[in-house]
């Protein structure tokens, strides 16, 4: 399988947030740019990262001397100052950034940011809290994916009351409207396409549905 192709990265604000999407940008083999008006910010990135400046988001000439403008992804990861973040993105959008991702704080400024163009604006908190307690409530969802429109892949843990179950005997499509995508057991992937292939306890299911039916089967075991 080919290698994804690296892009580059403009992430603005060193925060907590901001460092860790820098970086872990920087580990996939992107080329990033770290910008921050604190010193002690960037000092923590620059080994890190291909590139660490301090300068102010709020300013646009700034970000435009160090070439904001030419990069292919800016994300916005200003956390705690509401007109710097507004501010911050309004210029990568004038700078004619083409793809622009922004940290809201709240729903509202959510709304603002939309308002802005921002191709995607995350409430971080909202989004984890929602993930966690999702696994919290069913300890058999390991992880999940959301791909919009009510629709979820699930990574389901098998549990030992249907080791030995053939998948087809489990009613997933007719009972509760879901779909398999794959199956590993362990580090194996086993084609399950044929429908009698017999479920063993702790292997991976893949299942993609809608929530409220990933939670009606998962609820039911």
């Amino acid at each position: 399988m080919p290698k994804p192709k690296s892009r580059s990265f403009a992430v603005i604000g060193l925060g907590t947030f901001g460092t860790t999407v820098a970086s872990e940008l920087a580990r996939f083999g992107n080329h990033v740019l770290g910008i921050d008006l604190q010193e002690r910010n960037v000092s923590r990135v620059a080994d890190t990262i291909a590139e660490a400046v301090i300068a102010d988001g709020r300013d646009d000439q700034a970000l435009r001397e160090v070439g904001v403008g030419s990069y292919d992804v800016a994300v916005v990861a200003i956390g705690e100052e509401l007109d710097a973040n507004i501010l911050c993105t309004m210029n990568v959008k004038m700078l004619g950034v083409p793809t622009v991702w922004v940290k809201a704080m709240n729903r509202t400024h959510h709304r603002i940011l939309s308002k802005l163009g921002a191709d995607r604006v995350i409430l971080p908190e909202q989004e984890i809290g929602r993930h966690i307690a999702q696994m919290l409530h069913n300890p058999l969802v390991r992880d999940y994916v959301s791909l919009g429109n009510g629709f979820h892949v699930v990574d389901f843990r098998v549990p030992q009351s249907l080791d030995g179950t053939p998948i087809d005997k489990i009613g997933l499509s007719e009972k509760f409207e879901l779909w398999t995508l794959g199956l590993m057991r362990g580090s194996d992937y086993v084609d399950c396409r044929a429908g009698a292939t017999e479920l063993k306890a702790d292997d991976k299911l893949l299942l993609l549905g809608r929530r409220e039916n990933l939670r009606r089967f998962a609820d039911g075991l």
